[in-house]
């Protein structure tokens, strides 16, 4: 099972932004993933279509299964 932490964010044009992290190290902190957060807004290291990141909208961990057949 594949495990996925997206940070979302709201850029400075009022648009959704992600960033997602592959195989993230568990259990999460919800603290230091939101300090981890407002620092990427600070750093303003990541420009996106849809603007700067401009606010925390918050962080969610998506888990995704795939199952592959073989085809005779």
């Amino acid at each position: 099972m594949a495990k996925t932490l997206e940070l979302l964010f709201v850029t400075d044009i009022g648009k959704s932004a992600r960033i997602s992290i592959e195989q993230p190290v568990e259990p999460i902190d919800p603290v230091q993933v939101k300090l981890a957060m407002e620092q990427i807004i600070a750093s303003t290291a990541f420009f996106t279509a849809n603007g700067n990141l401009a606010a925390v909208s918050g962080a969610r961990v998506v888990e995704r299964n795939v199952t592959d057949y073989e085809l005779v």
